[in-house]
This record gives C-alpha cells, structure tokens and sequence, in this order.
C-alpha cells in the first residue's frame, strides 16, 4: 500500500540535524482512538507489512488511499528535545521546485499512527496542490519517546512545531504559508501548539477530541470526581510497579475483540482499528497493544487544558469540522463558542466520529482546501 517517491521528481527535501458503566465510558472517550534533484530520505522509518484488504468497508472508506498525482517521501527530523520525528511528506506532482508553496502539517488520531488518517488527509491536500507532511506523534510509530505509547501532551504539540521547522527549511515551501490539520485527539494538541506558535498560520480539526475535558469528565461531564480520583490513584499505584522493575501497563484504547455487550463508541473505533479498514502495526510494535496509551502516563491528560485562552490564536482563523451524529461533537462546539473571530463551526450532515477518519465522500475535502487557499494566501499578504 505504499506510494514510493519518484527519483525523477524536480525536488529535494532538506537534511535536518538528525463496560457500558461511567468508568467504562470514560474508558472509551479518553483514548479516542505524519532545487532540481534526486529525492533524498532523510532517515525513513520501517513500516509494518501492508493491511490486508478484502473485507467489506463503509461506503467511501479509503484509509489507505494512494494518488499518482502525489509524489511521497519518508522523512525524519529532530524537535526542539533532539527527538527524531518521523514523517511522510506528500509533494504535488505538478510542483513547481522554483516557486515556494503553501504546506499542510496533519496530526494523527490519539493512539494511531499517521498511516491512520492523516496520510488520506495529506494526500487529499496534496492533491489540492499543498505540501503536506504528516507525523507520528513522540511516543508512537516511527518517532522516538520512551516507553512506547506514552501520554505527552506539551510533547506532542511540540511534534507540530517541529514540524514547522522542518518544512520551513524546505527551499519549496513558503514558511510564511504553514497551516495544520489535526484530527481527534492531534485537534487538541494542535491548538495546544498554535496559542504558542504564530509560525501556524490557519487550522483546522475535524472530529476533534480535548483529551483533557475527555479523561477529566469523559463524555458530557458522565465522570464523577471520586471516578476520576480513582484512576489516578492506579496511575500512582503502576509508577511504583515500573520503578521497581515490574512490567509496563496500557489503559482504553480500543477493544481487541468485540462482545455482546460492547459500547457502541467502542463499537465503532473497533470497526476502524481492528479491522482491514483502518488496522496498522508499526515494525516493532505489538498488534495487542496499538491505540493503547500506558496506565501510568495517561493521567498526564489530566492537566491539559487546551481550550484555554484560545482565544490568543486570534487573529489567525480556527475552522472546526465534526460530524452532526459525532459523539464528539461537544468538544468542536466547546472549542467554537470560546475561540475569537475568525472561526467556523462545520457540520458534517449524516457523519459520525470516524466517518471523518476515512469516508472520502463524507470529508469535506473542498471545505478544507478553501479554507487553506484563502487564509495562507491571506497570511503572506
């Protein structure tokens, strides 16, 4: 399912330095679910074998969706931690390397990777003639962060920011013309970046998650504080565990096999993460253990509070995109209502949470491109 650079290309991508119960519930929520020459890959990262396919899929479901107008390179990079970051670049065939252009990062669902939506977001902008460069969160792929599938969240807005300076660097991309799109739980964590990143200059979310407001109080406010006390009481329980030499423990994610009484929110991150519609194991990581963050670091998102003077992005524009059946859809309506001008709150009629993940004739892929082509333009005037 890889779409392989073509050597020919008129590119080159700068080197830079190297149960149903309110538990339950909140369970699901918190954990939702990258001059004229040779391409050259600066450090790529080893990828799983491909998905296997044949399984019935949702109308327009197309994960792992490749285009021959898109030329694509693997990349890597450091964050401002020395951190090596690990990203997919997606090039417009048709790209002129004497003209600098407009670029597009695209963060990843919580707990996936960015073969899971986000490489259909950047090549869907790619397409639409953007540079767009999707990551791996720190902690999960190919990006560094020990141990695997640890919560960060100042980590991994700072994943975004990196990789602004990535491709400001490029001699292709215009800097002054860098917007972002973060999908699910990457819409929290790029706004978290942009309040302090002026370099983003337009962003979007779509089925965005705040993974704070998600752990503290799960799905409208169903969390009660003695519930919430409790799961950090096990964090702080499995922090003694792993210091004194015992073995990592992970928390939610999504199920590994589906029950009779399987939530129906379970239900669905189920029909995208365990099966061929959205399934991806990073090489060296373990099939039982993908979109599970660890018991001990996931209180981290406890103290996030990303909605938080949002308002500061202003006056670059916020474009919030979520399904008008999301069970999600507070979190885009929240952010909305505190954000300033300008800014728009787009429904999608008829979609879900993780309709907007993959279901191509769903996503408002024109909403999204006009919405970069006007405000990027605007932020180079």
């Amino acid at each position: 399912m890889k779409h392989h650079a073509d050597p020919a290309h008129p590119f080159s991508v700068g080197q830079t330095d190297r149960s149903p119960d309110r538990r339950e519930f909140l369970r699901i929520a918190g954990t939702g679910a990258a001059a004229a020459g040779m391409l050259s890959t600066a450090g790529g990262t080893a990828f799983a074998a491909a998905p296997k396919m044949g399984a019935t899929l949702p109308t327009g479901a197309a994960n792992f969706y490749t285009s021959n107008q898109v030329v694509v390179q693997q990349v890597s990079f450091k964050n401002q931690y020395q951190m090596t970051v690990t990203g997919t670049l997606f090039v417009p065939s048709t790209l002129n390397p004497k003209k600098r252009t407009p670029a597009i990062v695209v963060g990843h669902p919580m707990g996936a990777v960015k073969e899971q939506s986000a490489n259909l977001y950047a090549t869907k902008m790619a397409e639409r003639g953007f540079v767009a460069l999707s990551v791996d969160l720190a902690f999960w792929g190919g990006s560094e962060g020990q141990p695997r599938n640890a919560v960060s969240p100042d980590m991994y807005a700072e994943t975004f920011s990196a990789a602004v300076d990535f491709l400001g660097s490029q001699a292709f991309v215009d800097r002054q013309q860098i917007g972002a799109i973060g999908v699910c739980g990457s819409g929290s964590f790029v706004i978290s970046a942009a309040k302090i990143d002026p370099r983003l200059k337009a962003i979007a979310t779509v089925s965005m998650y705040d993974m704070g407001e998600a752990n503290r109080n799960a799905l409208n406010h169903s969390q009660t504080l003695a519930q919430r006390k409790q799961i950090i009481a096990a964090a702080a329980a499995q922090r003694d565990v792993e210091f004194n030499g015992g073995a990592v423990q992970y928390t939610g994610g999504t199920v590994l096999r589906l029950q009779a009484d399987t939530h129906p929110i379970q239900r669905e991150f189920f029909d995208f993460y365990r099966t061929p519609r959205g399934e991806f194991t990073p090489l060296g990581a373990s099939s039982q253990t993908t979109t599970m963050p660890t018991l001990s670091s996931n209180v981290k998102f406890m103290n996030f509070y990303p909605f938080n003077d949002i308002e500061t992005i202003s006056p670059r524009p916020l474009l919030f995109i979520t399904g008008d059946q999301a069970h999600s859809r507070e979190f885009s309506e929240d952010a909305y209502k505190r954000a300033a001008e300008p800014k728009e709150l787009h429904y999608v009629p008829g979609a879900g949470h993780v309709d907007l993940y993959d279901r191509v004739t769903l996503i408002p892929w024109d909403k999204l491109a006009s919405f970069f082509d006007r405000h990027l333009i605007k932020a180079r005037a």
